[in-house]
């Protein structure tokens, strides 16, 4: 039904479009005079058919129509084809509805709307002009105005002073408003008003009443706080904040933790219970707060948890009871409760009493930071675990309470370990209750933690282990030199003397071959024992890295890929070089072979700062600043029974004849000997990952330009003879004699001596200086440092070179500060002897 002009108010407008026009009805009857008319120009034969043709389509269209109205295909015009459920629904609807084309025509109101906005002069008031007033109200129309024109939704709630109606003082109204598409591409709009004065009068009582129930919380006479999961506190009354000395309204929202104001072993402990799902869980502790000055507060706590479905732990419900004198108990009697408490909750040792079950009746915060929480008895209306079940041991610790419960004494303790993963190493001691044990308890258990205590030792057992080898590697080493070094004087010898043609050149060349490659065994035997000879420089590690890269590619092969992660802004190390050098390779060479179907190495750098370094909880590593070297494989990996024993010397994994088992004790020693520290994590089928920290070096301006610019090599002289007096101070015969021998064939005088007391000797017998000293440092009577002693107070210019199997570290200590003298390693070739002293005595 559709109403033009003017309309009664209370009864909805609707002022669709029609679909029918006035042209349709013009073209019918122009086409209608035109057939008339055309039937005069002809005969009344010819006619006649013509105009019972016509009649004939008449009568069918007419059959058709009444046919098409009965169905409902064809309606009069004006009538349009509606729901007329969904339009009764819009026109009684609570909500005032109101449909406004793009050109600001009201097409749809229904009752609601014109209860709100009326007639005047015979149109309705669009939305715009029923809501005028305060500044906020003119801003919110404008809003949805705004997003009415871009065919938008919004919403908003405005507060208009008087009502619509004008029975109220005021009215609260929520205003809503989205885009309608309508015929041939248009679009309308379509505005929602409803009163929610009543709505909003309800949520502010229920707002007021909470203020109030949260006033009478706050200043109840007991504390509540509550405790979400990770221990912050969600909330805190107004009386705790205030026996705490806190301002609520800074710690009131979450600005305290619980480790805040309780210990830390009880702040673990009351966020890391569990429980069945949906189950309720409460606690009571008695120990003391942390008041802001640092003073304690004795309280009790119920402290009351829900577990969700899940089982995860919800938000605590904690309520605080002030247990400081001047009480209502008896002043005795609390002053004894508190003391007991803070005693049983501060002590370092792990307490709880047991039944004669073995399951725990009542236990303090350390005890429950060792073992786990655990459910006591008869919690959640079932019991807990055991506690043999807690250690691997379940037998000893079982047999310690049933001692307790028939009040037997005199229990020794017990080095336990717990079951948990990775646990650790714990001592107990089991003591009975006797008769005034209460709630069923039978015993007593102390636990005291030691771990640490076994990590020490176990690490002291492993370090003098490795010192004892090392040491019997440094004197083997030595020795060993001393044997190795008059082998390949006397190669040198024999060589010089014969040409490469000489049938006796190659087996002379395949002594001094293998005569080095023992060489280079002693050199690893030294670097274990660290006791080799460094020649520190400040290096920055990416640098030498990316120079290795292309021979770790040659030694890794095609089938073992090379990552490099060089780390930004890496510090600077102090280290010799080469020995650094040694280190990548030999774990690069045990990665690949434990890699042998292919995989991947991986070396990453990395700055390590001292908080990082003391979070890492390497084994004897001091916190500091390092610079770290990773290399990981992909390999087959390492149980934890062979992690312990790679650094220890001649141990190897590898078939017989490929592997000496020095190459990761070599490592180890160089590691050692830089000041450094080395890791490993290693997992079966896995993997295995060396770290190695080297100390942060910060160079001064000097070594940095050293750096920049090494001091290019001297080249050897072509001329190695020479003429002057040398002292040759050596115990071992034949190095000795081999030695004085390549001397004096390049025009030296040589004067030889088996000790330093020897040496002596010939100098006060000759009563002159000689023009220079090669003297071995580890000797019989008077060792080398104690020769150069002598020697200085005679002669203080007098030059000298050292030789030893030993590195120059290994005696510098022995030597006044700042003394200067030349060193030359054993083993070293006589061309080596020979260059060293040509350079020292014309220098």
């Amino acid at each position: 039904m559709a109403y033009e002009g003017d309309t009664p108010k209370g009864s909805a407008i609707d002022r669709s479009d029609r679909h029918g026009h006035i042209g349709w009805v013009l073209l019918l009857a122009s086409l209608l005079v035109g057939a008339t008319l055309s039937l005069r120009f002809l005969g009344i034969e010819q006619a006649q058919p013509l105009i019972l043709a016509l009649l004939a389509f008449f009568a069918m269209a007419g059959v058709f129509f009444l046919f098409a109205m009965a169905i409902g295909v064809v309606q009069f015009s004006g009538q349009t084809v509606r729901n007329d459920i969904t339009k009764l629904m819009a026109d009684t609807s609570g909500d005032g509805l109101v449909v406004v084309e793009d050109d600001g025509r009201i097409t749809y109101a229904n009752e609601a709307y014109l209860a709100f906005a009326g007639l005047q002069g015979g149109e309705v008031l669009p939305v715009e002009r029923l809501f005028i007033g305060a500044p906020e109200v003119s801003e919110a129309i404008y809003r949805l105005a705004q997003a009415a024109r871009e065919h938008r939704t919004g919403a908003e709630e405005i507060r208009l002073s008087p009502s619509l109606n004008g029975a109220r003082e005021f009215g609260w109204y929520r205003v809503r408003v989205r885009p309608v598409p309508r015929p041939r591409g248009r679009q309308a709009a379509l505005w929602a008003i409803s009163e929610v004065t009543h709505e909003r009068e309800r949520q502010e009582n229920v707002f007021q009443e909470l203020q109030h129930a949260i006033d009478y919380l706050d200043h109840a006479p007991a504390g509540f706080l509550s405790v979400d999961p990770g221990g912050s506190i969600v909330y805190l009354n107004a009386t705790l904040a205030s026996w705490l000395d806190y301002d609520l309204a800074q710690v009131g929202s979450g600005g305290l933790s619980l480790s805040d104001i309780v210990p830390g072993d009880v702040a673990s402990m009351m966020t890391s219970f569990s429980g069945e799902p949906g189950s309720v869980r409460t606690e009571t502790f008695d120990l003391d707060l942390r008041r802001r000055n640092g003073e304690f507060l004795p309280v009790r706590l119920y402290h009351r948890i829900a577990f969700g479905q899940d089982s995860r732990m919800g938000a605590s419900r904690t309520l605080v009871l002030n247990r400081s004198a001047g009480g209502e108990v008896d002043e005795g009697q609390r002053a004894a409760e508190v003391r007991f408490a803070r005693f049983f909750n501060n002590t370092p040792i792990a307490i709880a009493t047991v039944d004669r079950a073995g399951r725990i009746v009542h236990a303090n915060a350390p005890f429950s930071r060792l073992f786990g929480a655990l459910p006591r008895t008869g919690e959640n209306g079932q019991d807990g675990p055991s506690i043999p079940d807690v250690f691997r041991e379940r037998e000893s610790i079982a047999a310690a309470l049933k001692a307790a419960a028939e009040n037997k004494g005199d229990i020794p303790p017990l080095e336990l370990q717990t079951a948990a993963e990775g646990g650790g190493s714990v001592r107990v001691w089991v003591t009975p209750v006797g008769d005034t044990g209460a709630d069923g308890e039978t015993a007593i258990l102390y636990a005291l933690d030691t771990t640490d205590f076994r990590k020490v030792e176990e690490q002291l057992a492993q370090a003098q282990k490795m010192n004892a080898v090392g040491q019997l590697a440094g004197g083997v080493a030595h020795d060993f030199n001393n044997v190795l070094q008059a082998i390949i004087g006397y190669s040198d010898l024999l060589l010089a003397n014969h040409r490469p043609t000489d049938p006796s050149f190659q087996d002379i060349m395949q002594i001094k071959q293998n005569a080095n490659r023992a060489a280079g065994l002693v050199r690893q035997l030294l670097a274990f024992s660290r006791r080799q000879t460094l020649r520190p420089e400040v290096l920055n590690l990416n640098d030498q890295l990316y120079d290795l890269s292309m021979l770790l590619k040659r030694l890794l092969g095609e089938r073992v890929a090379l990552d490099l992660n060089h780390g930004r802004d890496l510090w600077f190390v102090k280290a010799d070089v080469n020995q650094f050098e040694q280190v990548v390779v030999n774990l690069a060479v045990n990665a690949r072979d434990a890699m042998p179907g292919g995989g991947k190495l991986a070396i990453r750098t990395a700055n390590v700062t001292a908080v990082e370094a003391e979070r890492l909880n390497v084994s004897a590593m001091p916190p500091a600043d390092y610079v770290m070297v990773e290399v990981s494989d992909t390999g087959s990996g390492m149980t934890p029974e062979i992690v312990e024993k790679i650094f220890e010397p001649f141990f190897t994994t590898k078939e017989v004849g490929k592997g000496t088992g020095l190459g990761l004790s070599t490592v180890f020693g160089i590691v050692k000997q830089s000041g450094g520290y080395i890791d490993v994590d290693s997992t079966p089928g896995q993997g295995t990952t060396f770290r190695i920290y080297l100390p942060r070096h910060i160079p001064a301006v000097q070594e940095v330009v050293e750096e920049v610019k090494p001091e290019v090599a001297k080249k050897p002289a072509a001329d190695m003879t020479g003429q002057g007096t040398i002292l040759l101070v050596e115990d071992e015969d034949p190095v000795r004699a081999v030695n004085a021998r390549a001397l004096s064939a390049r025009g030296y005088t040589v004067l030889e001596a088996a000790s330093g007391i020897e040496a002596m000797e010939i100098i006060e017998q000759r009563g002159a200086p000689v023009d220079l000293v090669v003297s071995d440092v580890v000797m019989p009577e008077m060792d080398g440092p104690t020769l150069l002693g002598e020697l200085r107070k005679l002669y203080p210019d007098l030059k000298v070179i050292f030789v030893s199997g030993y590195a120059e570290e290994a005696f510098r200590k022995n030597l006044p500060e700042g003394e200067e003298f030349n060193f030359l390693p054993k083993p070293f070739s006589l061309r080596q002897l020979v260059e060293t002293v040509k350079q020292v005595i014309d220098r």
